[in-house]
């Protein structure tokens, strides 16, 4: 469902310019409205749920669906996928002569959960499938030739490569000549020509699904729906029991929210039904990630998002690269925690990298000037971890609220990251950089995307930016706040965060509920943590409520907290349950204030 971000005639509580620049907007413009009314009378929701709905252009018809994403509605025929009849087939008729596999996936949470659900499949279905995970550093992304070659000499007949290969033109060329024959399950955005390939990719040009929203782990789940069923008609299963395609699907649910895959349609249905299948504690690896990340109850997106994925994702990073894929699909509880331990430790190693570069990247961006109608951010060094340019490019987006790249080079050739906004497609300007020659190689989809560049040609690829997102340059929409609703801190109640859980799982193109807290007075600010801030807040009731800032601590948000200290402000942000100490209360995630002025103020 697309979320309303229409222009609306007055600031949501009269906030023009909130304490980081932002005017606030209600989500909810004249139709929108009409729209939440509707809901709430004819379907019987509370105003706010009703609201919120409505925020997501869900309307009365649609709202019971909507609130119901289910498998059996919105699971489409996977043969709709352009080349998946033919290479269903192959990994079928693999799997019935006991062929030796090869799986080769990416580094990261959606590479690692892919290869996963292929490896559980094959083993199930006793077969012997070899995992192969690149180097980052050493190796780079996506299938080489000398991986190829180590594969072919182990004995393996098929090759399959998860969440890359649909740019892979001569590592798959050189497959096919050793007799590995290759299928590409993929998500990213495709060039006009492909490989010599049986290439599964929504994204391809020629593909006429719409699924092109799925992340890779999608693609390999719906391809497993296609070999299963294949396998079941020809009798395969007559003296084995099939394998659990439904227990898969946490992970397909990690992946789709560690991708920001947009959570509409069939990703809404693959996340609600994985977050289900998740809270039965039944994969190995997962639980002891939970343990490790000292997960607080029942997995939520956000918990996916922001504790499970990035430890994953260490192992890619800075560390031993099939960790996670390993991890996901291991079966002794033991070693899964030690796995679990080593991601863990390594990733508060990338904290600290992540750290030092953030700041030598932040005044980089300052020196060069960071000019307000700059189209991207572009920042690059000698001395930089590759494994953390992705990371540190984020939050350059998240800071200055425009497209960012962080590259980092090794003597006349880097490797970089890129991460966007809403609205800006940044695989399809990667793709057009490369086919302009700018770039060695790149690639990726809409809101990240990675390149291989030549040190000599980095101005060109600053201009090619900013010659290509022209268009997308100073728009309100950047600066917008859209708030859902506002209420007080006495109504911000469990019951009223329970019922919200309706309208999600909440992220990518399905965002959490954002609400302001009018004319609450500050009462308390305090570090703690890896630089997070603690906040009280109490509004004129009496009533109260807590809330925290994440990685605020010397940033903006950090000043404008303790210079409101003691005084009247209106709070922005999504609500969360906290079960500390065994007793569920509700905390403000904080996003943004801004000052409370006039009548409410006093």
């Amino acid at each position: 469902m697309s979320e309303s971000s229409a222009s609306h005639p007055r600031p949501f509580l009269g906030v023009e310019r909130s304490a980081l620049g932002a005017c606030w907007r209600d989500r909810l413009d004249a139709g929108g409205q009409a729209r939440a009314a509707a809901i709430a009378q004819l379907r019987g929701h509370g105003e706010i749920l009703a609201r919120i709905l409505a925020g997501r252009g869900v309307g009365p018809e649609t709202c019971d669906e909507y609130l119901d994403p289910t498998l059996r509605r919105l699971l489409p025929d996977p043969f709709c996928m352009k080349d998946m009849e033919p290479a269903a087939a192959r990994i079928a008729e693999a799997v019935e002569r006991s062929r030796k596999l090869a799986i080769f996936g990416d580094y990261d949470v959606d590479g690692a959960a892919s290869a996963a659900l292929l490896a559980d499949y094959f083993t199930a279905c006793g077969v012997e499938a070899v995992v192969y995970i690149p180097d980052r550093i050493v190796e780079g992304y996506g299938p080489n030739v000398e991986a190829i070659r180590q594969l072919a000499a182990a004995g393996c007949q098929l090759l399959i490569t998860v969440d890359c290969g649909t740019m892979s033109h001569d590592p798959l060329a050189e497959a096919t000549a050793l007799g590995l024959e290759p299928i590409v399950l993929d998500h990213h955005q495709a060039p006009e020509i492909l490989p010599d390939a049986l290439v599964v990719n929504p994204n391809r040009q020629d593909d006429l699904s719409r699924l092109g929203a799925l992340c890779a782990a999608g693609v390999v789940f719906l391809t497993l729906i296609a070999v299963n069923r294949m396998l079941r008609e020809r009798g395969f299963f007559a003296l084995r029991p099939e394998p659990d395609l439904l227990g898969g699907l946490d992970l397909v649910s990690l992946a789709t929210v560690a991708d920001v895959a947009p959570l509409g349609g069939l990703n809404r249905a693959f996340v609600t039904k994985g977050l289900a299948v998740m809270r039965q504690r039944l994969r190995p690896g997962l639980n002891a990630l939970f343990d490790v990340a000292k997960l607080d109850g029942p997995p939520t997106p956000y918990h996916l998002g922001f504790l499970i994925g990035p430890r994953i994702n260490a192992g890619g990073r800075i560390g031993d690269a099939a960790l996670g894929a390993r991890l996901l699909s291991i079966a002794d509880p033991i070693e899964a925690k030690r796995i679990a331990e080593d991601l863990d430790r390594l990733n508060r190693e990338r904290q600290v990298i992540e750290s030092g570069t953030l700041d030598e990247a932040e005044a980089q961006a300052i020196a060069g000037g960071l000019s307000a109608d700059a189209a991207a951010i572009v920042v690059a060094s000698e001395g930089w971890h590759p494994g953390v340019v992705g990371l540190v490019a984020s939050r350059l987006k998240e800071n200055q609220r425009r497209p960012a790249f962080a590259i980092a080079f090794s003597g006349d050739v880097g490797v970089g990251s890129g991460r966007s906004i809403p609205g800006v497609d940044l695989g399809a300007v990667v793709r057009a950089a490369v086919e302009a020659g700018i770039l060695v190689k790149g690639g990726g989809h809409a809101m990240a995307a990675g390149i291989t560049i030549a040190k000599n040609r980095l101005d060109d690829f600053r201009a090619f930016l900013d010659a290509s997102l022209a268009e997308k340059r100073g728009g309100e929409g950047a600066h917008a706040l859209l708030v859902d609703a506002a209420l007080t801190a006495g109504g911000a109640t469990t019951t009223l965060v329970k019922s919200l859980e309706q309208a999600g799982p909440y992220g990518a193109g399905n965002s959490e509920p954002v609400f302001a807290l009018p004319a609450h007075r500050l009462t308390r600010v305090t570090e703690v943590g890896n630089g997070h801030l603690q906040l009280r807040a109490e509004a004129g009731d009496g009533a109260r409520i807590d809330g925290i800032a994440f990685r605020a601590a010397t940033q903006p948000l950090e000043k404008a907290l303790r210079a409101a200290l003691g005084s009247s402000v209106h709070l922005a942000g999504t609500l969360a349950l906290d079960s500390w100490g065994g007793t569920q209360r509700v905390r403000l995630r904080l996003l943004d204030l801004a000052p409370a002025r006039g009548p409410r103020a006093s």
